[in-house]
């Protein structure tokens, strides 16, 4: 699916013109300003450029993915500790906290190297939880703000993990995702203070970010996977 590009997006604001309080347009030229962002989704994307569950996947699924990742952790090797677990039948009931805890233990193949699983303990005990009560939610009967709400109620599981998941399953621009590449590029554009506390500011930052991809016209299911690959890739 071709996402609009710049002839059907246009944005007419001038470098020094003020998108939200306190952040300026700039130029595509400036690293990582409001024009440079604008200027790389004008360039198009696709549904490719963001990640949706594909149909028929299973909610428990995406929580698996999304508690094995996070801070700390590689998204190579998120992917392949879940590839792991999904290939045993680890994340099928008779759930089993410690057959998953063996299994993170275990180095990981990742691309070519074995690399070992940070927090394999904590993790596999947060997934068993989370994954246990998974039945007791009303998931199909749920907004996806209220989705959230209800996944913030698990082990484990914060507004970003949260919003994470709700925006894989649901596909919403209701919602960001903001790790630590993105809220860095905020603060880089001052969209974000230089000092944070999350989960506590989760929330404001959070509605800051949905204003901001407001202004440039731009879905926020793709300008935080924008952000995210990009800012990535500069800081590895």
């Amino acid at each position: 699916m071709h996402m609009p590009d710049a002839a059907d997006n246009p944005l007419t604001f001038s470098p020094s013109t003020e998108i939200v309080p306190g952040v300026i347009f700039g130029r595509p030229e400036w690293v990582p300003s409001p024009a440079f962002w604008f200027s790389l989704a004008s360039a198009g994307w696709t549904d490719d450029d963001r990640y949706v569950s594909p149909p028929g996947s299973l909610l428990a699924d995406d929580i698996a993915f999304c508690i094995l990742g996070g801070y700390g952790i590689r998204m190579e090797v998120n992917q392949a500790a879940w590839q792991r677990l999904k290939t045993a039948g680890a994340l099928n009931p008779p759930l089993d906290v410690a057959r998953i805890e063996t299994l993170l233990v275990e180095p990981l193949d990742v691309g070519g190297r074995f690399v070992r699983y940070r927090f394999p303990r904590q993790r596999a005990s947060r997934l068993f939880e989370a994954l246990r009560r998974l039945d007791e939610l009303p998931v199909d009967q749920l907004s996806p703000l209220d989705l959230r709400k209800e996944l913030i109620t698990l082990p484990g599981i914060g507004p970003k993990t949260a919003s994470w998941i709700v925006r894989n399953w649901t596909g919403t621009d209701a919602v960001a995702i903001l790790d630590v590449h993105v809220i860095r590029a905020g603060q880089m554009m001052g969209l974000f203070p230089e000092r944070v506390r999350l989960p506590r500011d989760y929330a404001t930052l959070e509605a800051r970010f949905l204003d901001f991809a407001t202004a440039l016209r731009v879905p926020a299911s793709y300008l935080d996977a924008l952000m995210w690959r990009e800012m990535r890739a500069l800081t590895t």
